[in-house]
């Protein structure tokens, strides 16, 4: 199997499941190309399922780098680190809940090898409850870059599970800020400030697990808070206008505080296939 000079980081706490792991875990491990190395980060004491997942799979493969953090610090925090330690400059992100399909760093690799102008590529997700043969439905992205330029003013332009990035143009704006959850959201806009260049491929190379959780984290009063935030920061720094904040302010923050079942229904009809 053909070797490609990527590390693969992906962090776990003590929540995730184990059967979850497993089954990304060895999404990463049968892929079409090898990945010279995968960092696991566990952010803060584990549970001894968990941890038997990650022996096992320590024990069959060599590149599996796992780093101990001992308290939880939070996902963006823990990224930030585990980027110092990525020893590729090509870093394909990974969840401890999702799957990979086997030919997802193959193809984002060969495109940003062919595309040395380019800092990002991510791609569209199939979106999954139970069984990963069932899509429940695709969130699909925008492909080129000024279109994800303009996306990125409303929504999050790349979908974060899917991304392989230059860690070199993550670290020269700062990495991930830790005080604004979604912690990628921010990234993606400093990075596209800073005249990185960004590509979606149109074809889904993820399966996503989605469940009500996915929708009830992403709302309340906090993350609302967040969001605005987020919005007010885009303001500062040029990138959207006055009127678009306004626009964006009303529908973000009435849409995160609405009860679940309503964000619920609003959230299927969006992402029907």
């Amino acid at each position: 199997m053909e070797r490609i000079d990527i590390s693969v980081l992906m962090a776990v706490y003590k929540k995730d499941n184990p059967a979850f792991l497993r089954e990304s875990l060895e999404s990463i491990f049968t892929q079409t190309v090898e990945a010279g190395e995968v960092v696991l980060l566990e952010d803060g004491p584990l549970t001894e399922a968990l941890y038997e997942v990650i022996k096992s799979y320590q024990s069959k493969y060599p590149a599996l780098r796992v780093v101990a953090y001992p308290v939880n610090r939070g996902l963006g925090k823990t990224l930030n680190d585990g980027l110092q330690l990525c020893k590729y400059d090509i870093v394909a992100r990974m969840d401890a809940d999702d799957i990979c399909k086997s030919n997802r760093f193959e193809t984002e690799y060969k495109w940003l090898k062919a595309h040395e102008d380019y800092d990002v590529i991510g791609s569209w997700v199939d979106e999954f409850t139970n069984d990963k043969t069932q899509v429940r439905s695709i969130r699909k992205v925008p492909e080129q870059y000024e279109d994800i330029k303009k996306y990125a003013r409303y929504r999050c332009p790349v979908n974060h599970p899917t991304v392989m990035y230059r860690k070199a143009a993550v670290q020269a704006v700062g990495g991930y800020l830790t005080e604004y959850f979604p912690e990628d959201y921010f990234l993606w806009l400093r990075m596209l400030k800073n005249g990185c260049k960004f590509h979606n491929i149109q074809q889904s190379l993820l399966w996503f697990r989605y469940s009500e959780a996915t929708v009830a984290k992403r709302g309340g009063w906090s993350y609302a808070c967040d969001e605005v935030r987020i919005l007010v920061r885009m303001l500062k720094m040029g990138y959207i206008p006055f009127h678009i904040f306004c626009q964006s302010v009303v529908i973000r923050f009435t849409t995160r505080i609405m009860p679940l079942p309503i964000r619920q229904r609003l959230y299927n009809l969006i992402r029907k296939t």
